[in-house]
This record gives C-alpha cells, sequence and structure tokens, in this order.
C-alpha cells in the first residue's frame, strides 16, 4: 500500500517542507493530504491570511512526484467559494483536490433516501441543491456562525423531535477554531444542544 503523509493541525510540520532537504526523508511516500485551516491558512475577517511558508510549502509538493490532496472540515461556504478563497491567497488547488464534509453528506443524503432539514451557513446551501429538502425527516448542521439564532436551533429542534427516530447529521464536531481574532464557537456545540434527545447522530 502507498505511503501517504498527512499533515493535519501542526503546521510547524508543513514548514520544513519548503526547504529542499524534505526530500530525502519522504522517498516512501506517494501522496500528501494536508488540512487547510490553521495548516495553511488562519481564517478571519476578509477571509483569512496564509501562514508563513505555507504557500511556498504547497508549491514545492506540486512541483514533486507527490500526489497531493487537501481535507478540510470547513462547512461556511460550497468548495468552489473555499477554493477560490485560498486561490487569492497565492496557493495553488482546483476543487477536485478538495475533500470537504459537505459533498460526503450529500452523497449518504441521496443514499439514504433522506430529505434534509439545513441548519448551515447561507453559503453552504448551494452544495445540497441536488438533495429533495421538502417534507424533511432528517437535520442537518454546520458551521452556521450568525445563523446560529435561538429560532433556527429551536426549528431544527421541533423536526427532530418530530419524527420516530430522529437522525442528525452534524458536519462537524468541534468545539471552537481559532480565527485571526480569537476564538469562536464551533458547530459542535451546537450539535449537542441538539442531542437533547435520543438521536442517531452521524458526524
Amino acid at each position: 500500500m502507498p505511503h501517504i503523509a498527512s499533515l493535519c493541525a501542526n503546521s510547524h510540520r508543513l514548514y520544513t517542507m519548503a526547504d529542499h532537504k524534505w526530500t530525502g526523508s519522504v522517498k516512501s511516500l506517494k501522496g500528501v493530504i494536508l488540512d487547510m485551516c490553521g495548516v495553511l491558512y488562519d481564517s478571519g475577517e476578509g477571509g483569512g491570511v496564509p501562514i508563513s511558508g505555507s504557500v511556498e510549502a504547497v508549491k514545492r509538493l506540486k512541483e514533486s512526484d507527490l500526489q497531493l490532496r487537501f481535507c478540510t472540515n470547513e462547512t461556511q461556504a460550497t468548495r468552489e467559494k473555499f477554493v477560490a478563497k485560498l486561490q487569492r491567497m497565492g496557493f495553488e488547488l482546483s476543487v477536485s483536490e478538495v475533500f470537504s464534509p459537505a459533498p460526503a453528506a450529500v452523497s449518504i443524503l441521496k443514499e439514504r433516501g433522506l430529505k434534509p432539514h439545513l441548519l448551515v451557513h447561507d453559503d453552504l446551501v448551494p452544495e445540497f441543491d441536488s438533495v429533495d429538502k421538502m417534507n424533511p425527516n432528517c437535520v442537518v448542521i454546520g458551521d452556521a456562525a450568525d445563523k446560529f439564532s435561538y429560532k433556527n436551533l429551536n426549528d431544527a429542534f421541533q423536526v427532530l423531535i418530530g419524527m420516530e427516530k430522529p437522525v442528525l447529521f452534524s458536519l462537524g464536531r468541534g468545539r471552537y477554531y481559532k480565527e485571526t481574532d480569537g476564538l469562536k464557537l464551533d458547530v459542535g456545540v451546537y450539535m449537542k444542544a441538539l442531542e437533547t434527545w435520543q438521536l442517531t447522530t452521524c458526524s
């Protein structure tokens, strides 16, 4: 089986790969999977800022013989918008190279014939355009940011308690994350709030 290096939430390890000496220690590797937020960039106002050395490191990986893919738990935007943001920061990547929670959730919803009530960020909603959302029989929750109001959480709760076997899909379990101006509550906190009832939670 090919060796795959995964660099997740540990940005200092990524910096060393910008140095020309890194190739000697990873000859057995066939590919690299990079986490993004906190590894390649810090999120925040204006979309965030790249972490020093990360743009150059990705460029060197692209120039190598290694297969490169990106993973993210980003649920505030479609992959297209997310990739466009990273490209503006100077990163070389395409939508097909990025794996994120929403497309995976859509595949499961279609496979199981589920119709979601969405509690997600407005910019993420287009990812679910291909899914029937009439008469929902599950809830999908993501990082909805300012959409996490009492009304919206209670609407999702009402959907869940109205089902014989409530199903809640969470696009993440994080409690908080870092932006350039400090720590922010993440989707996991609100997911727990909706787990008041005995739910089947998928994340």
